[in-house]
């Protein structure tokens, strides 16, 4: 099987070996033994009041930075967000999060499961589930690929730190592909539409709005996608353990969660103001494929419980220890049940999943 120097293939207790530039390059560097400042456990009751004046926090929450102004969310923000930064790939985020540059951020729910690998201490702190597909399969232009019986042999890209590596695998164990029968290419997801574009990979894992505009430009070319039945259950709001052991800042995290759960309500029942705000403004799609888009999505819930939340992470976990990339873990010390269900009360009961 050709074999290209720019990119690795994924190899068996690589942790963090697929996230991206002098990222990957520091996470690589920590053994699995290695504690941060972050690690404490965090403790006590938390803060039924407002934030103390001055209180800051950093959030790499992109949707309610958008979402806040014409929600008319802006005015109940009890502190100050010192900065937004713009980052969303598990990588990066575990990486603010060493570095003291991220309080708070939104991922899927693989992410925390890589830091607690690499002993970036942090914990979840709301939750989000999704009960239908995120990811469509994008092919490289001219590829032959129409299912997922057709990945056997092929090059897929695959960033283990992020959603999209779990979505390889789920879809590999539900087609009874085994990784070995597959190449699996270690890069960030930031990566996938050049190694689509330049066929350095057969097939990635895109989510919206990358795959409708990565189709517009090269579904011409042949390039297709294939679905799958593959569900990322989880969206999760993290933060080090270090913030939530700050008794100001965690009560910043804390009346941070309603304004965060509101946002998604409000972006679903005002869907033109936020395809004009979004995917028209922010991401440069069409308002017709914004329209296309939001059309595919289902409504945001919040669970009451987590129960099947810490269930599915625990899943998931194991399919990565499994599978040699981390090791065993109990998925349950990912989360911080003293801010369960607030996401859930903060929302109407449409929004609120109970089972």
């Amino acid at each position: 099987m050709e074999r290209h120097d720019t990119y690795g293939t994924v190899g068996r207790r690589s942790f963090l070996a697929l996230a991206g530039g002098a990222v990957i390059g520091t996470l690589a560097a920590c053994s699995p033994q290695v504690k941060t400042a972050a690690s404490a456990e965090p403790a006590g009751k938390l803060p039924s009041g407002a934030p103390p004046p001055g209180t800051k926090l950093s959030i790499a929450v992109r949707s309610t930075q958008l979402q806040l102004g014409p929600a008319g969310l802006q005015k109940d923000l009890p502190f100050t967000v010192s900065q937004w930064p713009n980052l969303a790939a598990g990588p990066d985020i575990i990486q603010g999060f060493r570095a003291h540059s991220i309080d708070l951020a939104v991922n899927a729910g693989i992410p925390p499961i890589q830091a607690h690998a690499i002993g970036v201490e942090a914990k979840i702190v709301a939750v989000q589930v999704r009960n239908h597909p995120s990811y469509v399969f994008a092919t490289a232009p001219g590829s032959d690929i129409r299912s997922v019986a057709d990945f056997r042999g092929k090059k897929i890209g695959f960033s283990q730190g992020q959603a999209q590596g779990v979505v390889v695998l789920r879809a590999l164990k539900q087609a009874g592909i085994a990784n070995e029968d597959v190449e699996l290419v270690a890069l960030p997801s930031t990566q996938f539409l050049t190694a689509l574009q330049s066929k350095q990979v057969d097939v990635a894992p895109l989510g919206e709005p990358t795959f409708t505009k990565y189709l517009t430009q090269y579904e011409k070319d042949g390039a297709r996608g294939v679905k799958t039945a593959v569900v990322d259950l989880l969206s999760v709001l993290w933060a080090p353990n270090e913030v939530l052991n700050d008794r100001a800042k965690v009560a910043a995290v804390r009346s941070f969660i309603p304004l965060w759960a509101r946002g998604q309500t409000w972006a679903w029942e005002n869907t033109e103001k936020w395809i004009d705000t979004y995917y028209v403004k922010d991401q440069g799609v069409s308002r017709e494929d914004g329209r296309r888009i939001v059309a595919s999505l289902h409504k945001p819930q919040f669970p009451v419980s987590w129960d099947k939340a810490i269930a599915w992470e625990q899943e998931t976990a194991d399919l990565l220890a499994d599978g040699g990339f981390v090791p065993k873990q109990d998925a349950a010390e990912l989360f911080d049940r003293r801010f369960e269900g607030i996401a859930a009360k903060a929302v109407a009961a449409q929004y609120r999943e109970t089972s």
